[in-house]
């Protein structure tokens, strides 16, 4: 119950309803009660914070590189949440609480542009060499459209990226990464951009390499 100190018009103490009353320094204060949430934890919003740490750890290391290759889904969202969205939509499965991420469905960019075809990754020397095909001319490939790579390392959450690489026309670049990531496993990823960046391609999965 509160109790007023000076009058009807003076400051009160205590709790009325959902108002509660104090003082701070000789000024009255008046707050309301703050609401509690009621079912905090279903197993509803377990399961969705799951998932959502679950894309978050993919995605969080990858930050750089998403900004560039979700650019075109920035519509009443950043390109980060743009692919958040997707990830949580196409790239986990399972059932809770045993949900997984699966990285061939995930995506490091997104777009129109055509991907890349015949890509392979492989490790030598403490780097990651990653080759495609020249498919200069399919649809709406061009020579010069640059390569966007991720080299992933999941268990460490730490990754190496290319936001503006090498030339489709090239058909290959070699990646340096961390010495301490030797005879661990990572995952490779390699789209494209346009040179004026304005078109990009959806990433292409390359599969898993140990670094060698």
């Amino acid at each position: 119950m509160g109790t007023i100190k000076q009058g009807i018009l003076g400051g009160f103490s205590g709790k009325v309803g959902t108002v509660i009353g104090g003082s701070w320094k000789g000024i009255s204060y008046m707050r309301s009660q703050a609401q509690s949430v009621k079912n905090p934890r279903t197993d509803g919003q377990l399961s969705q914070r799951s998932k959502f740490a679950l894309a978050l750890d993919f995605l969080k290391p990858l930050t750089d590189i998403v900004r560039t290759g979700f650019k075109l889904y920035t519509n009443k969202q950043t390109a980060f949440n743009a692919a958040m969205s997707y990830t949580l939509a196409n790239a986990i499965s399972g059932d809770y609480p045993d949900y997984e991420l699966n990285f061939a469905s995930a995506l490091i960019s997104r777009g129109s542009l055509t991907s890349a075809t015949n890509g392979v990754a492989t490790s030598a020397n403490g780097s990651v060499t990653v080759t495609w095909g020249d498919n200069t001319g399919v649809g709406t490939a061009k020579a010069t459209d640059k390569a966007l790579i991720a080299v992933l390392n999941a268990d460490k959450g730490e990754a190496v990226t290319v936001s503006a690489g090498e030339a489709r026309s090239t058909v290959t670049q070699t990646v340096s990464v961390p010495a301490d990531w030797v005879g661990e496993e990572v995952q490779v990823y390699l789209g494209f951009i346009s040179a004026d960046a304005k078109e990009v391609a959806n990433s292409v999965y390359l599969g898993a390499v140990t670094v060698a």
